[in-house]
């Protein structure tokens, strides 16, 4: 079952992001560990090409998903890592209907977007079919996700949700919190009110609802959410090594 598949029979998608993993085996372990998906962070990572594809093939080939955070909303960007085999793209810092509608254009084919056709590769399986088939396949598998952090980003949330090919907004708290002028304030109430209002205009549009965020945010907006992200793996290898040493002095 796709991504798409599990929000439209109403489940919540859980995953993680990655910053310095490399090895192609993680899907193996986050599947193991129940998760749907990781996605790899190329907005603040280092991530090439050649890495993500082998990640990717490794991912689908286990029916597991790979997604990316790109750098910014280009078509060098967003198209090259769906044809890597990539599931889904989230593009940071959406902030108006015309940047939802780029995303949008970059990562679905028509009649929704324009992104560029080819086949025979790692987003086909190395296939080649026929292109109207192909295209309504990528369309009807690709997640096309609108980061939401920033205050105008907010403000124009009905209008992002609106976009068609648009399937989630999902709320960077971090940096919007920086953005809302409370710095790691994530739990401040201007804070929660903008969230709750990026909920709303999901809800409104038939749009599912993200969040990468810690434990609190997460529990807060619980019921509102689909998408659900937290931590990083160095945050949890950070974890795991503070637990060896904790363990070590214990004894």
């Amino acid at each position: 079952m796709t991504l798409k598949e599990k929000l439209a029979n109403g489940q919540k998608i859980v995953g993680t992001m990655l910053r310095i993993t490399r090895n192609p085996a993680v899907s193996y372990l986050a599947k193991n560990a129940g998760l749907d998906f990781v996605m790899y962070d190329c907005e603040h990572s280092n991530y090439n090409f050649e890495t993500l594809h082998d990640a990717f093939v490794t991912a689908n080939a286990l029916s597991f998903s790979g997604l990316v955070r790109v750098p910014e909303g280009t078509k060098d960007n967003i198209s090259r890592v769906l044809d890597s085999g990539a599931i889904g793209v989230m593009v940071p810092m959406v902030e108006t209907k015309e940047h939802a509608e780029t995303v949008v254009k970059y990562s679905k084919y028509q009649p929704i977007g324009d992104r560029g056709y080819t086949a025979g590769g790692a987003h086909t399986a190395y296939l080649n079919g026929k292109h109207v088939d192909l295209m309504k396949q990528g369309n009807d598998k690709v997640l096309s996700i609108a980061q939401i952090e920033t205050k105008l980003a907010v403000e124009n949330a009905e209008a992002i949700a609106a976009t068609e090919g648009i399937d989630v907004l999902l709320i960077g708290p971090n940096d919007l919190s920086l953005s809302l002028g409370i710095p790691g304030d994530m739990m401040n109430p201007i804070e929660l009110d903008a969230i709750a209002k990026v909920a709303a205009a999901c809800k409104k549009h038939k749009k599912y609802f993200g969040m990468h965020a810690g434990a609190a945010l997460i529990e807060k907006f619980g019921s509102d959410l689909n998408v659900v992200m937290s931590l990083t793996d160095t945050d949890f290898l950070l974890q795991g090594f503070a637990g060896i040493r904790k363990l070590a002095d214990s004894l």
